[in-house]
């Protein structure tokens, strides 16, 4: 009789502990809200505003973050849709430059560095309303005011979540306002293919591009250094994707292993096989410089302010080429 007893007391506080936890925040399996969030991304807004790219005008960094904040607090995480991210979306939007926009899949980090802080394009990440939610993670409470730091709900448990709604949100304006020529830069060593459906430049991004305002859509597909070639041009679902952008009426350019992304990809693989340049370019060219010319597209822009003027890298250009001169040759 006592054991029963005891079992039902146990089996009650199991249950009580579950219970209690859940109403705690942890019930769900995804990481709870980034520490710190409403310092980091304000001070990402000023960040980007004053440094990054100050050419998109004054912004009122608090203001973004309340309404970015508004768009989730205080709501059960599972109900939050992208339309709730509209305001936000309106205080920090600004113009993309054309020719620049870089879309992906699978590499995140990769575009980020080739990107460059919108130096050299403008990814998604590279937008102020991009850059301000990147690799963070956020979520509310229904009927409370304040972030659960605990954990959030993974897209797997609930689509209609704080982060992926977000993201949705931004991938949908940042193809409205894109334009010139748009480039795609995909993972071909990516298990499943470079082109996976369902996805966000799939689902969010190519029903929103703005075709009146778009002269080409240049795909690169590259594969890992160091990983299978599974995806390529004219191929499994780049093939497919190429048809759909084909049958939308796109003039459709693809590349595989892009070589300015591929010598990015090399600096951390520097002796693999994919990686090593021909040592004939180099002399018979007989510099570095010009060298370049043929590996990097749009280095033949800098060619006549950089040509025979003053060397400061000689030494590097001996040692590479056994010629010793006091000016870059053309």
């Amino acid at each position: 009789m006592m054991k029963n007893l005891f079992l039902s007391l146990l089996l009650v506080s199991v249950l009580f502990m579950n219970s209690f936890l859940e109403v705690q925040g942890g019930k769900w399996k995804g990481e709870g809200t980034t520490q710190n969030l409403e310092s980091i991304v304000i001070g990402r807004c000023y960040d980007y505003i004053r440094i990054v790219n100050p050419a998109v005008g004054e912004k009122n960094c608090s203001e973004i973050w309340e309404a970015f904040k508004n768009a989730f607090i205080n709501k059960d995480p599972c109900s939050i849709l992208p339309k709730d991210y509209e305001l936000f979306i309106n205080l920090s939007l600004h113009t993309i430059p054309p020719n620049k926009s870089l879309f992906w899949e699978n590499n995140h980090l990769l575009v980020n560095s080739f990107a460059d802080r919108g130096r050299r394009y403008m990814s998604l990440a590279d937008t102020l309303f991009g850059f301000f939610g990147d690799f963070l993670n956020w979520c509310g409470q229904a009927n409370s005011i304040e972030l659960d730091y605990e954990s959030c709900p993974t897209t797997e448990e609930c689509e209609n979540n704080a982060v992926e709604s977000f993201w949705r949100m931004a991938s949908i304006t940042y193809a409205q306002h894109s334009s010139g020529v748009i480039h795609v830069l995909l993972n071909g060593s990516a298990v499943g293919g470079a082109y996976p459906e369902p996805g966000f430049f799939a689902d969010y991004e190519i029903p929103n591009l703005q075709k009146d305002k778009i002269s080409q859509i240049a795909i690169w597909v590259v594969d890992d250094v160091e990983g299978p070639d599974i995806d390529s041009c004219g191929t499994h679902t780049v093939e497919k994707l190429e048809n759909r952008l084909k049958t939308l009426g796109y003039d459709v350019t693809c590349t595989d292993n892009y070589k300015s992304v591929m010598l990015l990809l090399c600096v951390d693989y520097p002796d693999d096989s994919k990686c090593t340049l021909s040592s004939s370019l180099l002399f018979r060219t007989g510099s570095v410089l010009p060298a370049a010319y043929h590996i990097l597209p749009g280095i033949s822009d800098m060619k006549d302010s950089l040509c025979h003027q003053p060397c400061f890298g000689c030494q590097n250009h001996l040692r590479l080429t056994g010629h010793a001169v006091s000016s870059l040759p053309c």
